[in-house]
């Protein structure tokens, strides 16, 4: 079981992400979106918290379908969800990455 709440429902329907980013580290939540950029702020804060759930090639897929994708994915990898991870799920692949994770640079 999963207790999931929306932006919305939290008022933050016009919130950037990086004051999503800070209602769910202070609400120990687990963040779930398509956009990368959760990543990067996580990446460019060295944060431990929030967790991030990426979810890739998800689009034209419904909202059930997604759900079942989550719910099938999600119990694996709980324990790195509670510590502090980066969770890609695509394609049947899931990939952890724990927390805090860091900015690759570009080689010279």
């Amino acid at each position: 079981m999963f207790d999931v709440v929306d932006t919305r429902s939290l008022g933050l329907q016009r919130a950037d992400d990086e004051e999503i980013v800070d209602v769910a580290a202070e609400e120990n939540r687990t963040i779930v979106s398509a956009d990368t950029d959760f990543g990067t702020i996580l990446a460019t804060r060295q944060a431990q918290k929030p967790s991030f759930v990426l979810l890739r090639r998800t689009q034209g897929l419904s909202p059930e379908t997604i759900a079942a994708v989550l719910a099938s994915n999600l119990p694996a990898c709980a324990v790195e969800l509670h510590e502090g991870a980066v969770v890609v799920i695509s394609d049947e692949v899931v990939r952890v990455r724990s927390l805090p994770i860091a900015l690759s640079t570009p080689s010279s």
